[in-house]
């Protein structure tokens, strides 16, 4: 159950870490923030981030195994990294039109996915 509360937790903090890091690009869409110097992108930026940590902070207390959870830091790292990606490929596919999803990109996720199978692999 941890491991499922922990992967949970990560995708909510991945969200939040996408929207922080890329979410801005899309600002200049909006009207109220069209005009908004590259500063107040940063502090607005940094604000969605702080939600990242409310998310991300408890899935790595949870789910490593030091603290009863069921996974290495190493598994933690790559588990997140590959939600990472994935959050990252659908926000790109859903609020990005104009980018482009290529078969280069699939079998370098499928690669990843790969790592994923030999990292948990005992």
């Amino acid at each position: 159950m941890k491991g499922l509360y922990t992967i949970i937790l990560l995708v909510f903090s991945n969200i939040f870490m996408t929207l922080a890091w890329y979410g801005h690009l899309k600002f200049s869409e909006l009207p109220k923030f069209n005009k908004l110097g590259v500063v107040a992108i940063i502090f607005i930026s940094w604000g969605i981030a702080l939600f990242e940590y409310f998310f991300q902070v408890p899935a790595n207390r949870i789910g490593f195994r030091e603290y009863g959870g069921p996974f290495s830091l190493v598994e933690l790292k790559v588990l997140q990294e590959v939600i990472t990606l994935v959050v990252f490929t659908i926000f790109t596919l859903i609020v990005f039109k104009n980018e482009t999803f290529r078969l280069n990109h699939l079998i370098g996720f499928v690669f990843l996915i790969l790592a994923v199978y030999f990292i948990f692999k005992k």
